[in-house]
C-alpha cells in the first residue's frame, strides 16, 4: 500500500446512511490509529432530509451537520483527532479528490430488503468509479443510522481475487486490513468449467479435477508473499466453481468486511464497476470495500 496521511475520510449528507458511515470510519480510524476527516459535498442532496432553498441555509445545515457528527464522534470516541470541511463541486469529483492523501473513503448506502438489496446512490456509484483510494460501502439497517451488527468487527474479512488478473493491491488492503483487526482472512476465487465438459464429462473425468488443482496452485502462487509478510494471520484461501459474485457473497455472510477490485479503464466509454463488484456492492450485508487497480 502507498503510504498516506494515515486519515479515513468520510462523506456526510445528513442521512441515517452517512451516519452509519460515520460510525463505522470512527471505528476504523481507531483501529489504524488514523484520525478522522468528516467531509459535506456541498451539492450533495440527493434525498435531502429538509428542505434546503437558500445558500446560507444550506451553508448552516451542512455546518450543523458536521458539527453534530463530530460531536457524537468526540463521545464515542474522546482519543480520536476529528476534522471537519465543506468542498464543492461535483460531488462525486469532490468527494474523490477530498479523499485522495486518506487510507479509504467512506459512505453510506440505504436498505431496500432481503431481495433487492442496498442501494448506492448515484453519488456513491459516480464516487466509487472516480476515487483512486479505495471506497468503503457501509449499510444502515434503521432510521437511526446503525450498521448491521454494530461494527461487526469480529467477523473475518473476505476478499474476491481473479487469478488471471494483477490483485497486489486488493490483497494488499485485505492482509493490512485483517491485520489491523487481527482476524482471519478469506480469499475467494470462482471459476466454471469450461461449457464442453458439462456437455460431455465422459471424454475425460480427470480433465476438471486437473484444472481445479492448477487453478488452486496458482491461487496459493499469487498469495503466497503475503502469508510470508503476515505470518500471524489465519489465511484460508478457496478456489470454488461457481459464479464468483455468488461464492464471494456466500462467504461474506458473516464477514467484517468484503474487499473487491474495480479496474481502472482508460477508454472512450469511461470507467465503469464491473458486473462481479457491482453485484457484491448491491447485495453484500457487510461493509464493502471497493479498490481501483490497474
Amino acid at each position: 500500500m502507498e503510504t498516506m496521511a494515515n486519515r479515513v475520510t468520510v462523506g456526510l449528507d445528513g442521512s441515517p446512511e452517512s451516519t452509519a458511515a460515520a460510525r463505522w470510519a470512527a471505528h476504523e480510524a481507531e483501529l489504524r490509529g488514523a484520525s478522522l476527516d468528516l467531509v459535506h459535498a456541498e451539492e450533495w442532496l440527493e434525498n435531502p432530509p429538509l428542505p434546503v432553498t437558500t445558500t446560507e441555509e444550506r451553508r448552516q445545515w451542512a455546518e450543523a451537520v458536521l458539527r453534530d457528527t463530530a460531536d457524537e464522534t468526540h463521545r464515542a470516541h474522546p482519543s480520536l483527532k476529528v476534522d471537519t470541511r465543506r468542498v464543492g463541486g461535483l460531488p462525486s469529483l469532490a468527494l474523490a479528490r477530498a479523499a485522495e492523501d486518506s487510507d479509504m473513503l467512506v459512505l453510506g448506502s440505504r436498505a431496500l430488503g432481503s431481495i433487492a438489496g442496498f442501494l448506492v446512490g448515484s453519488t456513491g456509484a459516480a464516487t466509487v468509479i472516480e476515487a483512486v483510494r479505495p471506497v468503503v460501502l457501509v449499510r444502515s439497517v434503521d432510521r437511526a443510522g446503525n450498521p448491521p451488527d454494530g461494527t461487526r468487527d469480529r467477523g473475518p474479512i473476505v476478499v474476491g481475487v481473479d487469478i488471471h488478473q494483477p490483485c497486489d493491491k486488493l490483497l494488499a488492503f485485505a492482509f493490512e486490513e485483517a491485520s489491523h483487526r487481527r482476524c482471519s482472512l478469506v480469499i475467494i476465487h470462482g471459476w466454471s468449467p469450461p461449457p464442453i465438459l458439462s456437455y460431455a464429462p465422459a471424454l475425460d473425468p480427470g480433465v476438471q479435477q486437473e484444472m481445479a488443482h492448477g487453478i488452486t496452485t496458482t491461487l496459493d502462487e499469487m498469495i503466497s508473499p503475503w502469508r510470508e509478510k503476515y505470518t500471524s494471520l489465519q489465511v484460508d484461501s478457496r478456489a470454488t466453481i461457481g459464479q464468483p459474485a455468488i461464492q464471494i457473497l456466500d462467504a461474506a455472510s458473516t464477514a467484517a468486511l468484503v474487499v473487491v477490485g474495480r479496474r481502472i479503464r482508460h477508454s472512450a466509454f469511461g470507467a465503469h464497476i464491473g458486473p462481479i463488484t457491482h453485484a457484491v456492492m448491491h447485495h453484500a450485508v457487510a461493509p464493502v470495500a471497493v479498490i481501483a487497480h490497474e
